[in-house]
């Protein structure tokens, strides 16, 4: 859906500055956000980088004063802020853009609450904050992503600056192979259409990105594993893909 309305809460003394366009691009996938707060001691002058990232981006910084040594104090004001917001009834779901664990219960609690949370992260970002969330994105693969778009226009594989934050290993075929099964009709047949969100209902971090491909159907045919059937819609530009364990 891109009709949500994202309330986009950032933790800045847990992510880069440098990649915040990319951040808000990837959010927009999901929905429109309407509200962008950002939460730091913005008296530290390690934060001066993010000023001009702010005006560009439109994103209000909130202040919050340091008051013990070594403790992030900005924890406390974007949960209280998340809790006031979701009170509000103004947004369908939220953003939390940190890679800090403090903030696995909010998560968990909004969901409750019947709202739809995205995580964004670096992927260092402790595995009980990911779980919390409806889909987590890696920062990481955004930087990259976009520069192998920008030089070859739509790739099918994602070239990266570095390498895949993963590689396509039995543990992914595994679980490729055991949704396929689970998804898959009398013909065992599997629309891959439904299987992307189906994957993420069990891995909330999964993301084709990670292995080095822009899409999912890349990465599939990459294992070697599974028929692909493209079937004609009756549309000459549409085509249904579907999927079958081999």
């Amino acid at each position: 859906m891109t009709d949500l309305r994202l309330a986009v809460l950032i933790d800045a003394d847990n992510v880069p500055y440098s990649h915040i366009k990319e951040m808000l691009e990837e959010i927009a996938k999901s929905g429109t956000p309407t509200i962008k707060r950002i939460y730091a001691d913005w008296t530290r002058p390690t934060l001066a980088g993010w000023k001009n990232v702010l005006l560009e981006n439109a994103i209000t910084p909130i202040q919050q004063y340091s008051y013990t040594t070594g403790k992030n104090s900005s924890d406390s004001a974007l949960i209280i802020d998340a809790m006031d917001i979701l009170y509000s009834e103004k947004v369908d779901g939220f953003c939390i853009v940190s890679s800090d664990s403090d903030f696995t219960r909010l998560a968990t609690r909004l969901r409750e609450a019947g709202m739809k949370v995205i995580g964004i992260g670096e992927k260092k970002t402790p595995s009980p904050f990911i779980k919390a969330c409806d889909k987590f994105v890696y920062i990481e693969i955004l930087k990259s992503v976009k520069s192998a778009i920008k030089e070859s226009g739509k790739p099918n594989k994602v070239k990266t600056e570095s390498h895949p934050l993963n590689k396509v290993d039995e543990a992914l075929i595994h679980l490729l192979t055991e949704s396929v099964i689970d998804l898959a009709d009398e013909s065992g047949w599997t629309f891959l259409g439904e299987l992307g969100s189906f994957i993420l209902k069990k891995k909330t971090d999964f993301d084709p990105r990670n292995y080095g491909f822009s899409k999912l159907l890349p990465l599939i045919k990459s294992t070697n594993r599974f028929e692909i059937d493209q079937r004609e819609t009756g549309n000459k530009n549409i085509k249904h893909i579907y999927i079958k364990t081999k």
